[in-house]
């Protein structure tokens, strides 16, 4: 295997990008990262060829990609770009002229990715594609919300259509209501009255495992040349988050439901997508679309390591990519997030202590630790002790303070 192109990963805030760094790494392939701190999780990995310290949220576009353009020099080589979430996909997309210049990469038009990872966009192309989605609502002003009170049937999910803009705005980007009264209130903490970018959608009942997933990669004919799919069976914030333990499952449905749709669309490289399954009307219905490296990757690994930056790898270095089956029953975790949203299971009686833990059989791979790997997770370990001795120290401090002051 020809393994002298470098590869760039931009953007390193989650597990995903140390992913990228061991997968490729461990083929011999030089993986650096660009990120705005220099004490990236994923930067401790010994498979970390180095890290490029930039901010690619606060600095203008135009000064990114000469930095960029810098980083490519320095390394030596074109490059392989990848995008880590829907910011530096688009980012990549608007300013693909010059990026070419020193990186390769798939390349799909900025109004395309935008309409992918906009979910109120990505609503109204998959009503034009007749692919099943959950109904949704968008109400212009808190006035309109009044109005849809009385229509939807709850609960019902209060979600974002730009998920980047409302996070850092908000601190979430959905919320699951169950009255007009909750709806009102996430609706006031949540929305930017001046852009209004929040949506009401219909909730699918069903449990965490109701919901499944696609990674793929496609080439520049929009043909999967590889693709996995796989269900969730815990997530992070529990019933409404990311995927805190999956299973590699086949899912003709789903397969045939995202190829249908790259292949309508004209879409190329990576694509990571999410169905929830009605047991009301027996569909599979879109969720989410990410036209970019999903986090959860590394859960859709085939029979031969086969993942979608390997795939991406060699067909954009002129390699064939070799067929690759599926692992049923490969189960991959998020170490820290599952522990958490585990608890919150068992808490709220979703699942029992015996289910809970009989999910844990035949994980083969987690998000953070790897036996050829240790310091990534030995630095998470570290991170998250001293966060919670932080705030018991200041716990106690701040009692302390308040009996010194008679309060």
């Amino acid at each position: 295997m020809n393994v002298a192109t470098p590869v760039v990963v931009l953007r390193m805030d989650h597990y995903g990008a140390l992913g990228v760094m061991r997968s490729l790494g461990r083929l011999g392939v030089r993986v650096y990262g660009v990120h705005a701190v220099p004490d990236s999780t994923a930067s401790y990995s010994k498979y970390c060829s180095g890290l490029f310290k930039w901010d690619l949220d606060k600095a203008s576009a135009a000064d990114s990609v000469d930095y960029l353009l810098h980083v490519a020099e320095s390394i030596g080589g074109r490059a392989l770009l990848i995008a880590s979430n829907d910011e530096t996909a688009l980012f990549v997309a608007e300013n693909a002229q010059r990026l070419k210049e020193a990186f390769i990469f798939p390349y799909n038009q900025p109004g395309l990715v935008r309409s992918l990872y906009n979910k109120k966009e990505m609503y109204f192309l998959s009503k034009q594609l007749e692919i099943p989605t959950a109904e949704t609502l968008f109400p212009q002003s808190k006035e309109e919300l009044g109005d849809f009170c009385s229509q939807v049937r709850y609960p019902v999910l209060l979600k974002a259509s730009d998920n980047a803009v409302t996070s850092r705005r908000a601190g979430r980007k959905m919320a699951i209501v169950h009255s007009e009264r909750e709806l009102l209130d996430e609706y006031e903490v949540m929305e930017d009255p001046s852009h209004p970018s929040l949506m009401l959608q219909e909730y699918i009942p069903g449990k965490d495992d109701s919901v499944w997933m696609f990674n793929g990669y496609f080439d520049e004919n929009s043909r999967c040349v590889f693709g996995i799919t796989g269900r969730k069976i815990h997530q992070t914030p529990v019933y409404t988050g990311m995927t805190a333990l999956g299973v590699c499952l086949d899912n003709p449905t789903v397969r045939e439901q995202t190829t249908r749709l790259a292949s309508a669309i004209g879409y190329k490289g990576i694509l990571d997508i999410g169905f929830r399954y009605d047991a009301r009307d027996g569909k599979y219905k879109l969720l989410d679309v990410n036209p970019r490296l999903g986090a959860t990757f590394r859960l859709f690994v085939g029979t031969d390591g086969m993942d979608v930056v390997r795939a991406e790898y060699l067909h954009f270095t002129g390699q064939s990519v070799p067929q690759s089956s599926i692992c049923v029953g490969r189960k991959w975790i998020v170490e820290d997030a599952d522990v958490i949203s585990a608890v919150q299971y068992c808490r709220d009686r979703t699942l029992s202590l015996r289910e809970c833990v009989g999910s844990y059989g035949g994980i083969q791979e987690g998000a953070w630790f790897a036996g050829d790997d240790w310091s990534p997770f030995l630095h998470l370990i570290v991170g998250s002790l001293t966060r919670i001795f932080r705030k018991l120290y200041r716990s106690v401090s701040g009692k302390r303070l308040a009996k010194a002051w008679g309060v």
